[in-house]
């Protein structure tokens, strides 16, 4: 058994796994059945949500690698993907370089288009701005505010600009469109309207999986996740908050 390859093709399932916005348990429940499928004794990870470490053992052989994570994201189509690919092991038999290319096939995947997700963006900001009590014409505001959030949002993150940053651009940029179309009366309130704009930069996935590695027991990683969750939430609010104190000042 080559046990360096199969230590590095696992450590890749759970690198696109976290990579994709998986809770922490999922990602070391998958790696060590990918192990002890291929035939190790036993497949001991930790993972946080910056990096992966995994020690393997077959017989007197001892493997360990240590992965660092430097990008997170929303994909559960490939969580979905590499769940599959995992469990199918064991049921089909899936040679390991046959395991490895499909690996590589779905981290290569394409996501959905740009225009597919500006669309869904506009109407999710829409509907929010509905459910929080707006009418016809804040849901078209906040459709429109929505997809420009969005199409700023793609952009900074192809130039790897700071989170943080990101956040509080958009929520001030949120501010500054949702009262300029008050003003121009494209709007009827602009609470629902930023609200329902600003739904699009919240957190959610980041701060369900806190809550579940919490109950998990991965406490670490619960409390890096609850604290990512904060500053975001703090970014957005500095960025809002402060074109809002300009306007009404």
């Amino acid at each position: 058994m080559d046990l360096n390859k199969l230590i590095t093709i696992s450590t890749l399932a759970g690198k696109i796994l976290l990579e994709s916005g998986a809770e922490t348990y999922r990602v070391e429940e998958t790696i060590s059945r990918i192990c002890i499928a291929y035939g190790a004794h036993t497949a001991d990870s930790f993972v946080i949500p910056t990096g992966i470490i995994v020690t393997v053992t077959h017989y007197d052989e001892v493997a360990t690698i240590v992965k660092r994570i430097t990008s997170r994201g929303v994909d559960l189509n490939k969580i979905d993907a590499v769940n599959d690919l995992s469990r199918r092991i064991q049921t089909e038999g899936i040679e390991l370089c046959d395991f490895n290319k499909e690996l590589i096939k779905i981290s290569n995947a394409s996501r959905y288009s740009h225009l597919i997700t500006l669309i869904c963006s506009a109407m999710a900001a829409g509907c929010f701005s509905i459910m929080f009590g707006g009418d016809l014409k804040d849901f078209f505001a906040t459709s429109l505010i929505g997809s420009v959030i969005k199409i700023v949002s793609i952009i900074f993150q192809k130039l790897n600009i700071n989170e943080f940053f990101v956040n509080s651009f958009c929520g001030g940029l949120c501010a500054i469109l949702a009262t300029m179309f008050l003003k121009l009366n494209l709007c009827s309130n602009l609470d629902k309207t930023i609200i329902g704009s600003i739904m699009l930069l919240v957190p959610g996935l980041i701060i369900t999986n806190a809550i579940r590695d919490t109950i998990a027991g991965d406490f670490l990683s619960g409390i890096t996740k609850a604290s990512e969750a904060f500053l975001i939430a703090v970014s957005i609010a500095v960025g809002t908050g402060a074109i809002l104190s300009i306007f009404y000042l």
